[in-house]
């Protein structure tokens, strides 16, 4: 399965793709999108919204996955990257993907094993499971890949669970 995660945010919006069976993941892409901090909210979100189209026609994903809604003691903050989650999950929908939502502890518990893991600690197991030679650069795109991880591990557990119902 191909499974593209997005880490978003409306200065820099990170993206990963990788294709998984359940137990082996490959890097596909990864990146980061970068806006103007000058210019207006709405042609940020038009600028993300262009790019993420692009991945999602040029990697094809079957699925995709974004961090969940989380508190934020600043509410501007808050607002402006409800407004670019809003824009990838209306391309996720738009694209017919199946969508998956994980908040900062299930990505971290999924990839590390540990809910409180720091950046490092993800950065490091992101390019092990992915068998990288370096780890990934950016800590947006390595966010973005472990949103990824995070959905093929979640689905997988969900399967398994399913086929012993059965």
């Amino acid at each position: 399965m191909r499974v593209l995660g997005i880490d978003c945010g409306t200065e820099r919006t990170g993206y990963g793709v990788i294709e998984s069976d359940g137990h082996t993941h490959r890097l596909i892409s990864a990146g980061v999108i970068r806006t103007d901090t000058r210019s207006p909210l709405g042609a940020r979100l038009q600028e993300i919204s262009r790019q993420l189209r692009g991945v999602i026609a040029g990697d094809q994903p079957e699925a995709a996955a974004v961090e969940g809604v989380f508190y934020s003691t600043n509410v501007k903050t808050a607002l402006k990257l409800a407004h670019v989650r809003g824009v990838a999950l209306l391309l996720i929908s738009e694209a017919g993907l199946e969508l998956g939502e994980y908040s900062p502890l299930e990505i971290k518990t999924s990839v590390v094993g540990y809910g409180r893991a720091e950046k490092h600690q993800v950065q490091l197991m992101v390019k092990s499971l992915l068998r990288l030679e370096e780890p990934i650069a950016s800590e947006d795109a390595c966010d973005a890949l472990a949103v990824a991880l995070c959905h093929v591990t979640r689905r997988g557990m969900r399967h398994e669970l399913e086929g012993v119902g059965a």
